[in-house]
């Protein structure tokens, strides 16, 4: 019987080793500006050009699945998202269709879902004027300014008064930020959600702790979140209810949650795992790899969803580099000898200039470790952290990139349906 024949969006090398591991015969859409030739030894067939093109991506796939049938289409990338289900309701295959992943692509239409059916609701609003953003801020004490889409807390802005109102307006006009939304800002304790879904029925893997040092660039994750079994339980059980509100049916999501006063409200959900290497200190912390479940569940047509067991603590840590020319880089070999140090990189070297951070992929680097508890990785990767040093110089101002450079610089549309 011929192995079962997959179509991968964006696939790398490192994700796409653990499907050809389960025997799965794999096609891999990718773009030519993100192409790692590493990846073609785990591909039966590999296909470069722009899968975001939506007629070109449909016809591409079509006449392929015509031949060689697919059996299931997966991502773990952000910009395949919509293209999975836009091609899984286009081709008739199982998993999450077009108007799952459109919802949870849309961070707005997501809210208006939640808000509608009671499922904590935040006050949110669609772009407006500057007169409005004032007011929607004075009525809710603060706010926070988002497109639509997008991911990394690209284009992502706190205004904490209205005599922020005016500095932050100018910034989405110059930065280019286009169509977005408006929210009442939360607070309380940050997570994230790690689920896996198979025919509809949703199982919390992990909760992750998150450190943004009060800003919306996360800094910082831990598996498992230093919370309370009642609050672990109460987090769980919303998020559920979210993934069955959205109607996803089948997969990895990740659901960032603030833990209120009032109780857990969604910041936002997409449908694959989380970045920022979360994936694997889940799979640290519980055994449980959810980059390899996707794959397991195409490859086994009698395959459950596995039942999580904390076994220990995992923790990553992201360098804070001020910006400017780098002057220096030491401490690295030693920090990655240190003790429960499980990965460490650092992508930058003497000479190279570091931006503000904008996004997540502007950060230079990054630890990450394994301890026996939660508490003890998060103490253990700062101390190794802390010992990195990356000094910088100042260079003079240059112009800052708009968030349209950004996208180009990532090869990556927000909204391939514009």
């Amino acid at each position: 019987m011929a192995h079962p024949h997959i179509l991968v969006l964006a696939g790398n090398a490192r994700i796409l080793e653990k499907a050809a591991n389960l025997g799965l015969r794999v096609t891999n859409f990718e773009k030519p500006g993100t192409f790692d030739p590493q990846v073609a030894q785990y591909c039966s067939g590999l296909h470069l050009f722009d899968f975001q093109d939506l007629r070109l991506v449909t016809e591409l796939a079509r006449t392929l699945h015509s031949v060689d049938p697919f059996s299931r289409i997966i991502t773990h990338s952000e910009t395949g998202q919509v293209i999975s289900g836009h091609l899984n309701t286009t081709l008739g295959l199982p998993g999450n269709g077009l108007e799952v992943t459109r919802t949870l692509h849309n961070k707005l239409a997501l809210r208006e879902l939640l808000n509608e059916k009671g499922l904590g609701p935040v006050p949110a609003a669609r772009r407006t004027t500057r007169e409005d953003l004032r007011a929607f801020v004075g009525e809710h004490g603060s706010a926070v300014v988002k497109p639509l889409m997008g991911s990394g807390s690209l284009g992502v802005r706190k205004v904490r008064s209205v005599d922020e109102v005016s500095e932050i307006w100018e910034w989405i006009g110059s930065y280019g930020v286009g169509d977005f939304m408006i929210e009442a800002l939360l607070t309380g304790e940050e997570l994230s959600v790690e689920t896996f879904s198979h025919a509809g029925r949703h199982t919390v893997v992990a909760v992750t702790g998150k450190d943004t040092k009060d800003g919306v660039i996360e800094q910082g994750h831990v598996v498992p979140a230093p919370l309370g079994e009642r609050d672990t339980t109460a987090v769980g059980e919303f998020t559920c209810a979210v993934l069955d509100a959205v109607g996803l049916v089948d997969g990895v999501a990740h659901t960032e949650i603030m833990l209120t006063e009032r109780g857990p409200r969604v910041i936002e959900s997409h449908s694959r795992a989380g970045g920022d290497r979360i994936s694997k200190l889940v799979e640290l912390a519980t055994g449980i790899d959810l980059e390899a479940l996707p794959f397991r569940m195409a490859a086994d047509p009698g395959f459950t969803a596995p039942v999580p067991r904390l076994r220990g603590g995992a923790a990553v840590q992201f360098l804070d580099v001020a910006p400017g020319r780098i002057a220096e880089v030491s401490g690295v070999d030693s920090a990655r000898a240190a003790d429960g140090v499980v990965e460490l990189s650092v992508r930058a070297e003497a000479g190279d200039v570091v931006r503000p951070v904008q996004w997540s992929d502007d950060r230079v680097g990054y630890v990450l470790v394994e301890a026996p508890t939660g508490a003890e990785a998060v103490r253990r990767v700062r101390e190794v952290s802390e010992s990195i040093v990356v000094r910088t110089t100042p260079v003079a101002d240059e112009s800052a990139p708009t968030m349209g450079d950004v996208l180009a610089e990532a090869h990556e549309a927000l909204d391939p349906f514009a």
